[in-house]
């Protein structure tokens, strides 16, 4: 992983000692990262919340809330973010109580800084790998008389072949995944833009007007409003997949 590639990547960094949290955060950066710090858990948790991050970094003793109730909570709604501790602690039964809390490496302080940077770019490519598989096995779908293709974006019917936009793409893509369904739109502007905002919202309903445009060849197919809380894609022959037609 380049230092240009790493860029694609954000942090949360939770840490209460304010000289290593301006150290690390200051590495970090230096090599490429985008890094939001958060100098307890709850602010942490706060942070969480409002961003979309590719990798947490929690310290485990920390004011207000410490990094295993941290991990534990985010667990409980998130289990692909992955987490790495820090801490002081260097006991067998913290390290096993880290990995059962769901974490993906335990670092014990003091540390080595490019041996952190070695562990970082090791997750991250690993979850990267695992992205892309899932794309490559599950970015195809036959919605009606059209056939989407996510990953070349491309969408494919009666009137022809159309190229879409990256933020069509996604949303066209989460539409698919829950055909028949309701997507609210805080879970599509979390997903999509990487936030809830209510400018980007008005942006976001111009992307669906965009979307009914192209689907509105084949009558069987229609994106409905669900006043003030999200979208249905509605498919009287449910989206499929190429390989689920076959079988």
């Amino acid at each position: 992983m380049t230092q240009e590639q790493s860029t694609l990547f954000r942090i949360l960094f939770v840490e209460d000692d304010p000289n290593l949290s301006i150290i690390l955060k200051d590495y970090l950066e230096m090599i490429g990262y985008k890094v939001d710090h958060a100098s307890d858990g709850m602010e942490g948790l706060q942070s969480y919340y409002q961003n979309k991050y590719d990798l947490l970094i929690l310290d485990v003793m920390m004011p207000k809330k410490d990094g295993f109730t941290l991990a534990r909570e985010i667990r409980e709604k998130d289990a692909k973010t992955p987490i790495i501790f820090l801490t002081a602690k260097n006991l067998k039964e913290d390290r096993i109580k880290g990995f059962l809390t769901g974490c993906d490496d335990y670092i014990t302080k003091p540390f080595n800084t490019e041996e952190l940077s070695l562990r970082i770019k090791a997750i991250l490519k690993r979850c990267e790998t695992h992205r892309l598989a899932l794309y490559q096995d599950y970015d195809i779908f036959s919605i009606g008389s059209f056939t989407f293709n996510a990953s070349t974006m491309r969408l494919s019917g009666i009137d022809g072949e159309r190229r879409l936009t990256k933020k069509e793409t996604a949303l066209l893509k989460l539409l698919c995944e829950n055909v028949n369904t309701l997507l609210t739109r805080e879970t599509a502007l979390e997903i999509v833009w990487g936030e809830n905002d209510y400018f980007i919202g008005r942006s976001m309903d111009v992307f669906i007007t965009k979307l009914r445009k192209y689907l509105r060849p084949d009558p069987n197919i229609r994106i409905a409003n669900v006043h003030g809380i999200g979208f249905r894609l509605e498919v009287t022959e449910p989206v499929t997949r190429p390989e689920e037609s076959m079988a």
